[in-house]
């Protein structure tokens, strides 16, 4: 797509370069070195060079510089230390609705990742509860994220991986056994993850009364490592009627999936590989039995391996997965989102998979977030004081359904529940992108499904706005596209959304950069600031005359254009209508 801060420096790559060679100097400046800056008020420039970084090179001050280069380049004056530059507003927006529609060319993609194979991995459910809060903000970073790393070129293959298999999941298991007897998720009309959810939370009931119920609940995980017919098939119904359940919930999302691992497939590998840095002393094992590793030359202190009854640990199974990984697919980078109070688990992972001489280790690259509490508190699975995922989008469907009946909107809408059900996830991805990964942030429902202001069902609004204006001219398809008329969008508001729209490849390859799909959603809402000012003062149904309507509906069709593939980007479902 055209992108005007890449052309410009270009430009201004080329300037300096012509006087560095004039002043007999022998080096050169590459666009790397120039860096862009947006001018602090429109009226000084659409974009602004700094120069303090050339001052040694040209051993002169930065405002010489300025003043030397600006005298070469068409449409732009030195300001101080600066190059600011003015755009010619007409052959600009015919070239940045060119690329917006151009058929040989999908303005979505960029290629600045070509070539690069990134595996991403996200969710990583337990099979003992259902999805909650927390994981629908794992769910959506990991899914953004994707799209985000796919828009830049790279080749993305998306990861899952279910922890089915230790202490927490025969707690399950325990209670299933002993208070649930041969009740089903059918029986008990409950969707099968939130059963076996039920079932951990009773066990937690149970072990407040029974001093036992732990250590039966070990028993039960001793059993299934050791293979135990009974015990295994318990828990092959158990994990299937969870994995089915959170399934579900990923489609109703709109997450998926390349490929999904199980931990019980793994762990034993894992397990291999530290008896193998064992015996080449990477490892030690103490005097109980257990095996260790000391970090503390990495200032990482001491890590426990396997426990001195021989079973695994979490840091055991993800030596073999990673392993494994690699052995499937190739990556050139495997990104983990996995909550910031597993910080110092990964830098132990990454750190050790490089002792034990996996090269690849260093391709390692954990993406942390911060907790997501509600506003009376923490959540807390094993005492049920959790919001579970269907239970949340539920309740967000239900405001949705009553806002649009309180507006009386059912006829414009078309399928009343099905766009309840697209607003209440554009809502909730919005508000858990929008804010930085690493950010730990407060959950409001009524807060995300406002209509007003920074939310995912405000900038529905917009494009479902957009999609009417341009259905009342027949006008929605991209046939007869006359791109020249976008010559006549020169006003404040026109130039400032064109300027926006342009911005997009350049918000993409910065989110990608960053690992934060909240870069994309800042820019959505600049749009909507922008397209609000030019909806108000820009006349498009009645503009003063045939030709300056036909522009600003070219206009409408190219914001729409972006905004569905931003839209994509943060998992928001686009409507037609609302």
């Amino acid at each position: 797509m055209f992108d005007i801060k890449t052309v410009w420096k270009e430009r201004v790559v080329h300037v300096l370069n012509e006087l560095l060679k004039e002043s007999g100097c022998g080096e050169t400046i590459s666009v790397d070195d120039v860096i862009v800056e947006n001018p602090p008020k429109p009226e000084m420039g659409d974009i602004a060079f700094p120069m303090f970084s050339f001052a040694k090179l040209f051993k002169k001050a930065p405002p010489q510089i300025a003043v030397a280069a600006a005298a070469k380049l068409k449409g732009a004056s030195p300001a101080g230390p600066y190059i600011n530059a003015r755009l010619d507003r007409a052959s600009s927006a015919i070239d940045i609705l060119g690329a917006v529609f151009d058929t040989q060319k999908d303005f979505r993609k960029s290629d600045v990742l070509k070539g690069r194979r990134i595996m991403v991995e996200f969710s990583s459910p337990n099979t003992n509860k259902p999805l909650h809060l927390g994981h629908l903000r794992n769910n959506a970073l990991g899914e953004s994220i994707s799209r985000i790393l796919a828009a830049c070129g790279a080749e993305v293959y998306k990861v899952c991986i279910f922890n089915n298999r230790g202490i927490h999941i025969c707690k399950s298991m325990l209670a299933y056994i002993e208070k649930f007897g041969r009740t089903t998720p059918e029986t008990a009309g409950k969707k099968m993850d939130h059963f076996v959810g039920d079932c951990y939370v009773e066990f937690n009931t149970m072990a407040k009364n029974d001093a036992g119920a732990e250590e039966r609940a070990r028993e039960l995980l001793r059993k299934w490592e050791s293979g135990d017919a009974e015990t295994t098939a318990l828990w092959e119904k158990m994990n299937d009627w969870t994995v089915s359940g959170i399934k579900e919930t990923y489609k109703r999302t709109g997450v998926s999936f390349d490929r999904y691992y199980f931990e019980n497939e793994t762990y034993l590998r894992g397990k291999d590989e530290v008896l193998k840095g064992l015996e080449k002393n990477i490892f030690y094992r103490e005097a109980d039995g257990s095996v260790w590793a000391d970090l503390s030359a990495e200032n990482l202190d001491k890590k426990a391996l396997l426990r001195k009854d021989g079973t695994s640990l979490y840091i055991t199974q993800d030596f073999g997965t990673a392993i494994q990984r690699h052995e499937d697919w190739r990556f050139d980078k495997l990104i983990y989102v996995v909550g910031s109070e597993q910080r110092y688990h990964f830098q132990v992972l990454f750190t050790l998979l490089s002792r034990l001489g996996f090269d690849w280790a260093r391709d390692l690259y954990h993406l942390s977030y911060g907790m997501v509490n509600l506003p009376d508190g923490k959540m807390k699975s094993r005492e049920g004081v959790v919001v579970d995922a269907d239970d949340l989008i539920d309740k967000l469907k239900d405001m949705a359904l009553a806002e649009i009946r309180e507006k009386e909107r059912e006829e414009a809408v078309g399928n009343v529940e099905e766009t309840a059900e697209k607003i209440a996830l554009g809502a909730l991805h919005y508000y858990l992108l929008q804010i930085t990964p690493e950010k730990d942030m407060l959950f409001n429902p009524a807060e995300s499904l406002s209509f007003n202001g920074n939310t995912g069902p405000y900038l529905q609004y917009m494009g479902a706005r957009i999609s009417s204006i341009l259905r009342k001219e027949n006008t929605s398809g991209d046939a007869a596209l006359d791109v020249e008329s976008a010559a006549l969008l020169t006003s404040d508001a026109e130039w400032e959304l064109l300027k926006t729209i342009a911005a997009w490849p350049e918000t993409v390859s910065e989110a990608a950069k960053k690992m934060n799909p909240a870069v994309v959603t800042a820019w959505l809402y600049e749009l909507s600031k922008k397209f609000s000012r030019f909806y108000h003062d820009c006349p498009i149904l009645g503009a003063e005359n045939a030709e300056l309507k036909k522009s600003r509906l070219l206009l409408c069709r190219a914001v729409r254009r972006v905004l569905r593939a931003a839209f994509d980007i943060v998992c928001i479902p686009f409507l037609e209508a609302m």
